[in-house]
C-alpha cells in the first residue's frame, strides 16, 4: 500500500479543478442557476416594449436588479434619464458591459409563427434588445460576485445605454467621458448565428427634414397654396436620382413621417425622416451634406421652407482582435443554443414564412469559425463611437430561429420565448468569462490597447457625427 498510496495521491490532485477552472465553471453555472429569473426579466422587458429614451420601466427594472446584487448605480448620466452607470468593486482594471433595452416602433407581435400584433401599430423588440439588456445584467452580477467572492482588485461597470435604434444614446455618453476610465468594453447583440469575430459596422448620420408651406383650399385656392409635401417629394425624388452617384456602398433610406392631413388641403407642414451610411465616416458626412443641399433646393423649388435637425450619428465599429480572440475560446467553450422538439416545431413555422432565406436549423448549435471580415456590415451601431474610445469587442448569438432577419416580426416571436432565452444565456456567460480573463491576463488588456492605439491612428481627435446637440429625447415622439 505503501507503494501505490503516492501513485493514488497523484491521481487524485491532477483530477482536481485548477482554481481558474473552478471559477469559470462557477461563472456559468451561476448564471444558470438563475435561468428562471433572467427569463422572468427578459420576458418583462419585451412586454414593455418602449422606444428609445422612453425606456422609463425597462431601465428601472434593470437598475433594481443590479442594486439587490450590490451594485452602486448612478442614474439619469449623460443628461438622459433612462441611462445609467452601475459599479462594483475598486481600482484598476475596469471592464464596461454595455446593456441596450429600447424596442422599434411598427412591430408589436406575439409568440406565435404568423403575424399577429398586440397593439395596433404598436412597438416591439425586433432586434432583441431586450435579451440584450438582460444578458449583460446577468454577466454583470455573475462577475461582480467572483470579484467578492475572490477578492480579486478592479472594477466591473455595466452601463445602461437608451435609444440604439437611431438616438445614438451611447454617442452622448461617449461625449460625457463616461468611458475614459474603461480598459475594455464588452457587448453583443442578437442574432440568427453565433459568432465572435472582429466585424466593423456602417457609420451613419440621421436626421429629420421639417418642410413649412401654405395651407390653402386643394380645389378652390390652389394657387394660393405652398405645399409642404410638395417640398418632402420634390427632396425625396433629387434624392433617389442622386443614388446613382454615390459610392456603390453607400445606403440612404426614408421614410415620411408626415404628408399631411387630408387630401383637399394643401399641406402646410410635412417631414420626413433620414438615413444615410457607409463604413466611411467621410463619405457618410459628404453623402449627408449632399442630402441637405436636395432639400434646400427641394424648398426653394416648391415655395416653401425646410428646417433640419440631425437625430443621430455613429462611427463604424473599430473592431479589435486580440479582445475578439479572447471572446472566440469563451463562446467556444460555452456553445451554441440546442433547441427541443417543441422549439424545432416553431422553428420550422418561422422558416416557412422568411422567403428564400433558409439557413438550416442546425446553424443555432454551431459556433461560427473565427476569422477576420473583409468587409462591414449591413448595419450600424452607436458602439462604434464606444470602440473609438477604448478597446471594444462583441459577439452575435442564436435569439432567432436561423434565417430570420432582424427588425421583423419574427424575431419579436422567436425573442420572446425559450429560443430568445437559450440565445440570451450563451450571451451571458460568454460576456462573463471573457470579463473573468481579462481581469486576470492584464497582459491582454495591454496588447489590446496596443492594437486600439496603432489601429486608431496617433492623430486621431474624436468629433461626434450629430455635433454638440444635446440628446434628442423626443426623437420617438
Amino acid at each position: 500500500m505503501k507503494r501505490i498510496y503516492p501513485l493514488v495521491c497523484l491521481i487524485v490532485l491532477f483530477a482536481l479543478p485548477s482554481p481558474a477552472q473552478d471559477a469559470s465553471t462557477q461563472l456559468i453555472a451561476s448564471i444558470e442557476s438563475r435561468r428562471a429569473e433572467y427569463a422572468d426579466v427578459a420576458r418583462q422587458i419585451w412586454g414593455f416594449a418602449e422606444v428609445g429614451y422612453q425606456e422609463v420601466k425597462s431601465s428601472a427594472l434593470l437598475q433594481s436588479e443590479l442594486k439587490k446584487a450590490g451594485f452602486t448605480v448612478e442614474a439619469g448620466v449623460a443628461e438622459i434619464p433612462t441611462a445609467f452607470v452601475a459599479s462594483y468593486g475598486s481600482g484598476k482594471p475596469v471592464i464596461v458591459i454595455l446593456a441596450e433595452y429600447d424596442a422599434l416602433p411598427g412591430l408589436s407581435q406575439d409568440t406565435v409563427a404568423e403575424p399577429k400584433s398586440l397593439v395596433e401599430r404598436g412597438p416591439g423588440h425586433g432586434c432583441g434588445h431586450h435579451l440584450f439588456g438582460t444578458a449583460s445584467v446577468a454577466a454583470a452580477v455573475a462577475v461582480k460576485d467572483w470579484l467578492a467572492r475572490s477578492k480579486t482588485k478592479g472594477t466591473i461597470k455595466l452601463m445602461g445605454t437608451p435609444a440604439e435604434e437611431g438616438g445614438s444614446g451611447k454617442v452622448y455618453m461617449v461625449r460625457a467621458g463616461l468611458f475614459k476610465d474603461a480598459d475594455a468594453v464588452l457587448h453583443w447583440h442578437p442574432g440568427d448565428d453565433n459568432e465572435a469575430n472582429p466585424t466593423t459596422t456602417l457609420a451613419n448620420i440621421t436626421g429629420k427634414f421639417r418642410f413649412y408651406g401654405l395651407a390653402s383650399h386643394a380645389a378652390a385656392a390652389p394657387e394660393r397654396g405652398r405645399s409642404a409635401l410638395d417640398g418632402v417629394e420634390s427632396m425625396n425624388y433629387m434624392v433617389n436620382m442622386m443614388r446613382e452617384h454615390v459610392d456603390s456602398d453607400a445606403r440612404i433610406h426614408y421614410v415620411i413621417t408626415r404628408g399631411g392631413e387630408a387630401p383637399n388641403v394643401v399641406p402646410a407642414f410635412a417631414e420626413v425622416y433620414y438615413y444615410a451610411r457607409h463604413q466611411d465616416i467621410g463619405v457618410v458626412r459628404d453623402t449627408w451634406s449632399r442630402i441637405e443641399k436636395a432639400a434646400e433646393g427641394a424648398a426653394m423649388g416648391t415655395g416653401t421652407r425646410v428646417e433640419r435637425e440631425v437625430i443621430g450619428g455613429v462611427y463604424n465599429l473599430l473592431p479589435n482582435e486580440t479582445l475578439a480572440t479572447v471572446m472566440h475560446r469563451n463562446l467556444t467553450k460555452v456553445g451554441g443554443v440546442a433547441y427541443t422538439n417543441e422549439e424545432k416545431a416553431f422553428a420550422e413555422q418561422i422558416r416557412a414564412t422568411t422567403g428564400m432565406v433558409k439557413k438550416p436549423l442546425e446553424a443555432a448549435a454551431k459556433i461560427e469559425p473565427f476569422g477576420v471580415p473583409t468587409g462591414a456590415g449591413s448595419g450600424s451601431t452607436d458602439v462604434g463611437d464606444v470602440s473609438w474610445a477604448v478597446p471594444t469587442v462583441g459577439l452575435g448569438t442564436a435569439t432567432w430561429v436561423p434565417g430570420t432577419p432582424a427588425h421583423s416580426w419574427q424575431a419579436v416571436a422567436s425573442g420572446g420565448r425559450s429560443i430568445g432565452t437559450k440565445g440570451m444565456l450563451v450571451a451571458a456567460k460568454t460576456l462573463a468569462l471573457t470579463a473573468y480573463d481579462l481581469f486576470r491576463t492584464p497582459a491582454t488588456l495591454e496588447k489590446a490597447k496596443k492594437e486600439f492605439e496603432e489601429k486608431r491612428g496617433a492623430d486621431f481627435k474624436y468629433s461626434a457625427l450629430l455635433g454638440d446637440r444635446k440628446p434628442a429625447l423626443d426623437y420617438r415622439k
